[in-house]
């Protein structure tokens, strides 16, 4: 036994945290640890990496009592987490962040940078990264960042690593090589805590399985025991059955209609109605120009040519004030990056968009702001201490519901959700999936970007496939991963 954590409890003032943690780890398996967003994976998990202490029970590593005081004292141990969030310094380079902290150092005490930025490429050359050691951060994606952050945590070797959702923002071809390094550091007898909440992900690497509900350990053991509908229901606490179903209904008007849209090489003569009480999903592979056309349709990246036409009237959209002043509302990939202003109330954030309506002559009227947030936080079933509470304090799915209400706040009826249950757990995105229809039934017309195709299928009324820039198909709501993979990798083939 590797890590043997035994009724592990931790408060943050008056509030449990975690109640009842237990989680064991062998040398040589990959534990994958499951639950709601609030459930206290993070919390847990942090404990073991040193990032905070244990208030109560017991921490045993390698057999012996541990209570890490920081991070360097777990990593000393053998103790490295992969963050979801990226915690790297962005304007130093790939190298330099790989080994902040522990520079390789000249014998007079100086950096040795050339040392240094050579074994970090090594390292990545290693394990096939799309990296360079001289690139600065600042200028990776997301899912670069996520690369740097797994090089920083196996760079002196480890012999437990903890990955927090490493390819929620990561692309297929990278996310085998996570796997690659996952089957690696098995092989050579580490233990690794992996968690996630891609279930997809679940059984091409995982051994053993614990479930956190609330709290505390609601279930533990083999993954191959466990069926998918059982993992749910130790999750959320209900039958898979109990679960968010949507029922089609017929559409009403077009609101939106994009004509021959191109843009460079990136999108290839788009045509596509939005109709008014409809879910369009849209498909396709990483690259095929799907974020690129909610973009485009934005406002944000100009169309060389084409038309859009807005409730049957032809509108010029130059930039995201257009769209916005046209009812269009863009719910982005990256939330905290671009859909939130993390470090303002929720209360801010749900009113950005239409302070406006709730000032006179200019100045800002705080009874109308009041009942807004209140308004907003009720109806969208917002968890939050209140209009006051950080937004970044806030779990994943409910930071979402606050990009969503803010929109709706501002009167919008035409909406692009991108990717929008990215990094939230399965009851998150059951809520998330009810707000949507809930627009939908009012008469909002929304285009759903997702690569979880088992979403579209269960969320949306029809899909529309894209293949390098053009629209290759359409597709029933209810149709199969495998009609839509067709359309989406095979498009000559389907076509000949």
């Amino acid at each position: 036994m590797l890590l043997d954590l035994k009724s592990v409890q931790k408060r943050f003032g008056g509030v449990t945290a975690l109640r009842d943690g237990n989680l064991s780890v062998r040398e040589g398996e990959v534990h994958l640890l499951m639950g709601e967003n609030g459930a206290g994976k993070s919390t847990l998990m942090k404990i073991v990496a040193g990032m905070q202490g244990l208030d109560d029970g017991q921490m045993l590593f390698r057999g012996q009592p541990v209570n890490f005081a920081n991070p360097k004292a777990a990593a000393a141990s053998g103790i490295a987490m992969v963050h979801q969030e990226s915690l790297l310094a962005s304007h130093l380079t790939v190298g330099e962040n790989i080994f902040l902290g522990r520079e390789e150092m000249s014998g007079f005490g100086i950096v040795n940078r050339s040392a240094m930025m050579s074994r970090a490429a090594k390292l990545i050359e290693a394990h096939g990264f799309p990296l360079q050691a001289h690139w600065r951060v600042d200028r990776l994606s997301p899912a670069g960042r996520q690369l740097v952050e797994i090089c920083r945590a196996i760079a002196n070797g480890t012999s437990l690593l903890i990955f927090d959702e490493p390819t929620s923002s990561l692309s297929e071809s990278e996310t085998k090589e996570v796997f690659t390094i996952v089957k690696k550091l098995k092989e050579k007898g580490a233990g690794v805590i992996y968690i996630t909440h891609r279930l997809e992900e679940l059984r091409t690497i995982g051994d053993r399985v614990t479930v956190l509900r609330d709290g505390a350990t609601v279930h533990s053991g083999d993954l191959k025991d466990l069926s998918r509908s059982q993992l749910i229901q130790h999750m959320v606490g209900r039958d898979l059955g109990a679960l968010y179903s949507r029922q089609p209904y017929p559409a009403g008007k077009p609101l939106l209609e994009v004509k021959n849209l191109n843009r460079a090489k990136i999108l290839k003569d788009i045509n596509l109605t939005l109709r008014s009480g409809e879910i369009v999903g849209l498909a396709g592979l990483m690259g095929a120009g799907r974020t690129e056309l909610c973009r485009a349709i934005f406002g944000i990246d100009a169309a060389d040519s084409g038309e859009l036409i807005v409730d049957g009237k032809p509108v010029k959209l130059t930039s995201p004030r257009d769209a916005v002043n046209a009812g269009i509302a863009l719910i982005p990939e990256d939330r905290q990056k671009t859909g939130l202003a993390t470090q303002l109330s929720v209360g801010w954030n749900l009113t950005l968009t239409s302070l406006g309506a709730h000032s006179r002559f200019g100045i800002l009227e705080s009874a109308k702001l009041t009942a807004t947030e209140k308004k907003f936080i009720d109806r969208l079933r917002i968890k939050t201490d209140g209009p006051a509470q950080k937004s970044v304090r806030l779990s994943g799915g409910n930071q979402q519901k606050i990009v969503i209400a803010k929109w709706v706040a501002q009167g919008a009826r035409i909406f692009l959700f991108d990717e929008p249950t990215r990094g939230i757990d399965v009851g998150a995105k059951t809520e998330v999936f009810e707000v949507m229809d809930g627009l939908a039934r009012d008469g909002a017309a929304i285009l759903m970007v997702s690569s979880e195709l088992t979403e579209l299928i269960q969320v949306a009324d029809r899909i529309l496939v894209m293949r390098q820039g053009k629209l290759s198909g359409e597709l029933p709501g209810r149709t199969t991963q495998e009609e839509i993979m067709a359309l989406a990798a095979f498009e000559e083939e389907t076509q000949s």
